[in-house]
């Protein structure tokens, strides 16, 4: 992330960028694209105005009805496709192994202990994944797990699916073959974190 946010003039310019690569069809309010991207409203002001002069995004006005019925255009903008470098640019932020190399098993360390964690979807540049991550383990802080993904969906651009079991339960769900964790297993996937003990079951089924 520092060799882009250094790159492209800063981390917040960055997330802005991938909030509206990964939603090329979404229309974004100023308030959201500094809520989505977790950036300063001050700071997503101004990101904004310098992506709208250099053409990497459009701007246009949309309509909001007050509980009274009366009408007020707001600002909104989204994605230029027509943008010249778009495509190289989108190849370069939205890079998987670069996702990969900023260590997610790092972020979740503070959450308990993980027995399996297992990255799919975006971080593999793969649009047949059900879910982006995977975590499996005991006494997993779910609200901290939450958190992180907050944070990381505020960095990539996108929200993410992601599933938490406890140890107990996926097992469970391995033997009832749950079209969920099986399709998370047989479809293309990383896996991150691997004490063994899960993956060894999962081979035995």
């Amino acid at each position: 992330m520092e060799t882009l946010a250094k790159l492209f003039g800063g981390q917040a310019r960055v997330k802005i960028m991938r909030l509206f690569l990964l939603n090329n069809n979404n229309t974004f309010e100023m308030e959201e694209v500094a809520s989505r991207s977790r950036v300063l409203k001050s700071n997503a002001r101004k990101e904004i105005n310098a992506l709208f002069a250099m053409r990497f995004i459009k701007q246009k006005m949309v309509v909001h009805e007050g509980s009274r019925g009366a009408k007020k255009k707001v600002s909104a903008w989204h994605l230029d496709s027509s943008f010249p470098y778009i495509d190289s640019i989108r190849d370069l932020l939205v890079d998987p192994s670069l996702l990969l190399r900023e260590d997610l098993p790092i972020r979740f360390k503070q959450v308990g202990k993980i027995k399996l964690m297992i990255v799919s979807g975006i971080f593999i540049g793969s649009d047949k994944s059900r879910v982006d991550i995977l975590v499996v383990g005991d006494k997993l802080k779910k609200n901290i797990i939450q958190q992180i993904i907050k944070g990381l969906e505020s960095e990539i651009g996108k929200e993410l699916d992601y599933v938490v079991l406890d140890s107990e339960e996926f097992k469970y769900r391995i033997e009832m073959y749950d079209k969920l964790v099986c399709d998370i297993i047989d479809l293309p996937h990383e896996t991150l974190i691997d004490n063994g003990q899960l993956s060894t079951y999962i081979s035995k089924k």
